[in-house]
């Protein structure tokens, strides 16, 4: 049981391989979120979980993130395909534009975020956080496919469930942010210590909290806008998969490369 492609979604894309085998994955640090489903997209081994659950039943500052990325590692997966719902802190991203992430801004607290919490101690770089030679795939896919998207974009992550204040809108929105989101963090990062790569795309749903003057949204309106998206998002998926290359040239699997402290070192 084995895949090359981890694929992780949230809001509104609780399946994604038709006919996948579904299965029971137990880790070092427990359970994921959900089954995993393996199946084949093309002629590539693809591994699914939904963020939350098939249900949606869990919140984001609960999802088992640190089992979620080790499934995927247990699986030989090198290459993980992060999708999520996306408020918009910019009146030019608009709702059903896609983001192509390049930097995060995490504003999260409590969640474990590490997989190096005992035994050493280890600075892994998140420098540039999402795999450039992926982004490089992906924006070219979504150009050839006229999807409107951007490049680029800060996502900043808070805790949740609950969605922001119009201050705290205000702060994120003057302070370049881009785009706000409650689960890229700890999820990249966390990739990155693995050695696999990330590639982190959100779909905008909505203007966060008194962003160009629009009213709060809900939840139900979110995953509605969502859903709207989802069938793009599923042909993009299926388009990506086949253009990435196997082999890592990359430094993401290199990650832990000088990154581990020791006597040795410090002296």
């Amino acid at each position: 049981m084995k895949a090359d492609i981890g694929v992780i979604a949230g809001s509104g894309l609780y399946s994604l391989l038709e006919g996948a085998a579904e299965n029971d994955i137990d880790t070092k640090y427990g359970k994921p979120s959900s089954k995993v489903g393996i199946g084949r997209i093309g002629k590539v081994d693809v591994a699914f979980i939904p963020r939350h659950g098939k249900e949606h039943t869990i919140p984001p500052h609960k999802v088992p993130y640190v089992a979620n990325i080790q499934a995927f590692k247990d699986l030989g997966v090198t290459r993980i395909i992060g999708i999520g719902a996306v408020g918009s802190l910019r009146e030019d991203y608009k709702p059903g534009d896609f983001v192509l992430f390049d930097q995060f801004i995490n504003m999260t607290n409590g969640r474990r975020d590490t997989t190096f919490d005992e035994g050493k101690v280890v600075h892994v770089s998140t420098a540039d956080p999402y795999c450039p030679e992926m982004r490089s795939v992906v924006a070219d896919t979504m150009m050839t496919a006229e999807i409107n998207m951007h490049k680029t974009g800060t996502v900043v992550v808070i805790n949740g469930p609950r969605f922001s204040t119009k201050a705290e809108s205000k702060l994120f929105a003057s302070s370049g942010m881009d785009v706000i989101n409650m689960t890229q963090y700890p999820e990249v990062a966390l990739a990155r210590e693995l050695g696999i790569c990330y590639v982190g795309i959100g779909v905008v749903t909505d203007y966060d909290a008194g962003i160009g003057g629009q009213e709060p949204v809900s939840f139900g309106e979110i995953a509605n806008k969502f859903a709207e998206s989802e069938q793009h998002v599923r042909a993009l998926v299926k388009e990506i998969i086949p253009l990435i290359p196997k082999k890592q040239s990359c430094s993401c699997s290199r990650s832990l490369d000088g990154a581990v402290a020791s006597k040795s070192v410090l002296e």
